[in-house]
């Protein structure tokens, strides 16, 4: 080969390194573009109706909250007072209750199959019930607070009152990935009470009357929930915080209520 070959040669692998060099550029420009779109992108708002009301213990300090075959799974926390309780919706009376030990503080619950979850505030602990006589079946340790849980039907959903959400195996609570959540690329802190709805994320904020509706998979808020002024129903108290989220999957209903509220408020949501 003479030089001016060689030179030839060397001048195309010099463009098609070139060329190479910019498609990579223009599709990394093209992603990050992409991903920056979609983390500033602005959430829906959405206010609320209140469809109905239900009775519910003024003493009760809510933490978690389900609702599952006509009935409402409620942890309620402080020490000294922290319980585990199964109450009838209509009523509010309190079917069945498990005090926890004075020295833990209650937190969110889920229940998974048979089983009722249940965290702890600053213990690094949770247990495990049986759903039907609220047996303690097991206790598991997590190194986080515990704020808020809830489940996808095979993950176990986790919130520290951080901006993460932390996905756990339902079986040996390892940590199995977690997300940020975000709203139009900043940081939303403080996430507490969860609860699973539709395929997305429904989250309380401490000391906030909203609710934030996440997308499970990329931790982006889609809409928000503005509970303004509920607290002027039903002679509640400003300073008792918005905190419990349930879903009735089969009516299609969604119960909202709060630490000492004496309500419990059926709500739909309002574009």
């Amino acid at each position: 080969m003479n030089h001016w070959e060689l030179s030839v040669k060397t001048w195309r692998s010099a463009i098609v390194l070139t060329a190479l060099a910019a498609l990579a550029f223009s599709i990394v420009a093209f992603v990050l573009l992409n991903e920056r779109q979609s983390n500033s992108a602005s959430s829906q708002h959405y206010a609320y109706s209140v469809v109905n009301t239900y009775p519910h213990d003024r003493n009760a300090f809510t933490q978690g909250l389900v609702y599952e075959n006509c009935f409402l799974y409620e942890s309620t926390g402080l020490y000294g007072e922290s319980t585990l309780r199964c109450v009838q919706l209509e009523t509010g009376n309190v079917l069945q209750s498990n005090s926890l030990p004075d020295e833990y503080f209650g937190e969110g619950i889920t229940v998974f199959g048979d089983n009722i979850i249940q965290l702890t505030w600053e213990s690094n602990k949770g247990f495990v019930y049986d759903k039907h006589s609220f047996d303690l079946l097991r206790e598991f340790s997590y190194p986080t607070e515990g704020w808020g849980i809830t489940n996808d039907g095979s993950r176990l959903i986790m919130s520290d009152g951080s901006e993460t959400l932390y996905f756990l195996d339902p079986e040996s609570f390892n940590r199995t990935g977690q997300i940020e959540v975000l709203d139009a690329g900043a940081a939303v802190t403080n996430l507490n009470e969860l609860e699973y709805v539709n395929g997305e994320i429904y989250a309380n904020i401490w000391m906030q009357e909203k609710i934030a509706i996440i997308n499970s998979q990329t931790g982006q808020v889609r809409a928000w929930i503005d509970l303004t002024d509920i607290t002027s129903f039903g002679n509640l108290y400003a300073g008792d915080v918005l905190n419990g989220i349930a879903y009735d999957a089969g009516g299609n209903r969604l119960f909202v209520t709060g630490k000492r509220w004496s309500l419990i408020f059926e709500i739909t949501i309002v574009e």
